[in-house]
């Protein structure tokens, strides 16, 4: 028996600020679909973001229905209790158990979604929810909203609309309250700590990959599930690559290597990056680039504050990385040419931050 190790009175507080904003609507959410990584063998499992943030609830094969106004104003529907699968996949809570431990109005075994789904949806007057997380789900939620709405048609009432539900639910999750900054900071701590483990370990000879490792372990020892992205330990001119995937490389005397990784600690994340000597020391060239930049990032933290845009924000990076193309010739010409024409986005081709 497993019992969920997080305050459900959040997730009470959550649906309340919902109430608000989609009254005389329904919100259905789909949990994420499982992945096969080959063969019989899964991807190991994580929930969608948005169905975790108004349930806490982790499993898949489940859907949950919010009607605010209405009873049951929630409900959801999850795999059943099956004794002979658990055997192999392990504990499912199943109906009974999700009713209980989720403060779930009212519960149904998946299986009962064809039958129940359209009862709930009939009075409503507009369905959130968001496509293309789930094709199964989709196609179920499509098939039933058509004839709902065909039935309307004989009495008047109009079609049952569909609206996307990230904006909505992003819109909520973008402001984070005390607990939440809580949990957002204890993920960044146990991130910086696993940062500070992997630059003890980085030396001339060890592989990306054991650098790689030496994350994972920091992060689980302190209470991570997981990483919150695939982390990208790049050495040499591998750190020119945004998205490096391959971890694979040895390092090397004289290079630097950059780490991008963030521990995931109850849904929250950190997201670090750093670049600094494989060798521990800082040649001339390398030591002159990182303290300019390390000056432009200062002046950019500086700048944020109310009324700052992101848009704003990038056009300070453009410009104080520009001029470091300048002085360091990677670049010849005006600047103000430069930056209209793009040319620094050789260099350059990302933005400044995002969320």
């Amino acid at each position: 028996m497993r019992i969920p190790q997080y305050d459900m009175t959040i997730f009470d507080e959550r649906r309340k600020i919902l109430t608000q904003k989609i009254k005389g609507s329904t919100l259905v959410l789909a949990a994420h679909p499982e992945m096969i990584r080959n063969g019989d063998v899964h991807h190991a499992y994580r929930q969608d973001s948005s169905f975790f943030y108004l349930t806490g609830f982790e499993e898949a094969n489940a859907i949950f229905v919010f009607r605010p106004g209405h009873t049951p104003e929630t409900v959801m529907f999850v795999q059943p209790r099956d004794p002979g699968m658990e055997t192999w996949t392990g504990f499912r809570y199943g109906p009974e158990n999700a009713k209980k431990y989720f403060r779930i109005e009212q519960t149904y075994t998946i299986s009962q979604i064809n039958e129940e789904l359209p009862k709930l949806l009939k009075d409503t007057d507009k369905v959130y929810y968001s496509l293309f997380v789930n094709r199964e789900v989709d196609a179920t939620l499509l098939r039933i909203i058509n004839e709902i709405s065909l039935a309307r048609s004989r009495t008047n009432k109009g079609n049952l609309t569909i609206e996307d539900s990230r904006p909505l639910i992003g819109e909520m999750r973008i402001k984070k309250t005390q607990q939440e900054l809580m949990q957002l900071k204890k993920a960044c701590d146990i991130s910086a700590a696993a940062h500070v483990e992997v630059m003890r370990s980085v030396k001339p000879g060890v592989n990306e990959r054991a650098l790689h490792g030496v994350f994972l372990k920091a992060i689980m020892e302190r209470g991570c599930a997981r990483e919150g992205y695939g982390s990208i330990v790049a050495t040499g001119v591998n750190a020119t690559t945004l998205h490096y995937v391959f971890n694979d490389q040895v390092c090397r005397d004289g290079d630097m290597i950059l780490v991008d990784a963030g521990g995931e600690f109850n849904y929250f994340t950190g997201d670090i990056t750093r670049t600094y000597p494989v060798n521990g020391k800082f040649n001339t060239t390398q030591k002159r680039v990182y303290q300019k930049i390390l000056n432009l990032q200062k002046n950019l933290i500086a700048a944020v504050k109310p009324g700052m845009t992101r848009e704003g924000l990038q056009k300070e990076a453009i410009d104080g990385l520009t001029e470091i193309m300048l002085e360091e010739k990677l670049l010849i010409g005006k600047k103000e040419t430069l930056i209209e024409n793009k040319d620094y986005f050789k260099f350059y081709p990302h933005g400044v931050g995002h969320w």
